[in-house]
């Protein structure tokens, strides 16, 4: 199916709208992985937001890219960088949630093991 030429138009120009934002929340994250990089433990993760920040960027390019040459593949382009970024997020985010249950139940058992200790 063929997008409308207005359709597509339109959607540049928000893409073209948000262009600023995506990079703005790109810079952000990269400084976010460099900061990390000078810790312990960040160093190990800092490439992740730093490799999402970049997306962001190279994603908030694209969508200027599109506004103003009015082409079509810069807007795939746009959405092909989106997705990569969502994409590592969401299973982020994943980890993020199974590594706080466990920490949770752990919690929750040394917990339980030290009321005993005072009981007896």
């Amino acid at each position: 199916m063929e997008i409308p030429e207005g359709v597509a138009n339109e959607i540049a120009s928000y893409a073209e709208r948000s262009s600023p934002w995506m990079k703005f929340l790109g810079v952000l994250s990269i400084i976010s992985g460099i900061i990390a990089a000078f810790t312990i433990v960040g160093i190990v993760i800092a490439w992740l937001p730093i490799w999402m920040g970049v997306l962001l960027f190279q994603a908030g390019s694209f969508a200027k890219k599109a506004k103003e040459e009015n082409k079509g593949e810069h807007l795939a382009g746009m959405m092909k960088k989106l997705k990569t970024f969502f994409l590592i997020d969401t299973i982020t985010v994943i980890i993020s949630i199974v590594f706080a249950l466990i920490a949770i139940a752990l919690g929750i058992l040394g917990g339980l093991g030290g009321m005993r200790g005072f009981g007896g």
